[in-house]
């Protein structure tokens, strides 16, 4: 399957700075040079770039242009924390047991979370997360195989899938949202806890500097997990 031209044009401007023929606060051609340079129209340059900015990539300036950003860490209010180290922090024991890794078609919410085309191949875990010996996490993850080719020869027996994807791909940037669900059939059984009861649901984008990395569904039974983070405001 072919990619769509706003991809074609991403990975080439990604590959012009990860080459170092565009450092730091280059200018980026004008979304009429990549129209005609990729045979395409303005609105699909103009995708491709703002997808960039989006992802800290490149920044715009107002009458000037876009240029490369400046490579700095993204922060972010809710740390990208590995369940892992959460556990183990708190003195306790973490175990996790891979339940799938298989290749499956993006449908339409994952293809727009990734950035690519419906149907096009990606990678998926689903893994369950251990604290204690008591289910902690639920983990469904969707992983773009052109970022990260080898993710699914891997078998998680000592890395999470986070940890692989830092060191593969490292983040820039990712995207929460929250949400409280009550547990179905199926994920009570899995958490092991009651039908009905609530969970805390995290979904998150995560990007490094060639694109969207992995989308991912984390599940917490309430009763078992909390979040937190720690916010400093400028003076």
């Amino acid at each position: 399957m072919l990619a769509a031209k706003f991809i074609d044009i991403k990975q080439h401007l990604v590959a012009q700075i990860e080459q170092g023929h565009w450092p730091e606060h280059h200018r980026v051609p004008s979304e009429n040079r990549l129209a005609a340079q990729f045979n395409c129209s303005r609105m699909t340059a103009r995708r491709a770039l703002t997808e960039l900015v989006e992802q800290g990539v490149l920044v715009r300036s107002q009458g000037r242009g876009t240029f490369v950003a400046q490579l700095k860490s993204q922060g972010s209010m809710l740390n990208i924390r590995n369940i892992a180290d959460e556990v183990r922090e708190r003195g306790h024991q973490h175990q996790m047991e891979l339940l799938r890794l298989e290749v499956v078609a993006a449908n339409t919410e994952v293809a727009i979370a990734l950035g690519i085309k419906e149907g096009e191949s990606v990678g998926f875990s689903s893994l369950l997360h251990f604290e204690e010996a008591l289910p902690v996490q639920l983990e469904h993850r969707y992983v773009n195989l052109q970022l990260v080719p080898d993710y699914l020869q891997q078998t998680f027996e000592r890395h999470t899938p986070h940890e692989y994807l830092s060191q593969q791909a490292p983040l820039t940037e990712a995207h929460h949202e929250v949400e409280a669900i009550a547990a179905d059939d199926a994920l009570a059984a899995q958490l092991q806890i009651a039908q009905g009861a609530p969970c805390l649901r995290i979904v998150r984008r995560t990007w490094s500097r060639s694109g969207t990395v992995s989308f991912a569904r984390l599940t917490h039974p309430g009763s078992r997990y909390r979040l937190g983070g720690h916010l400093i405001m400028e003076k």
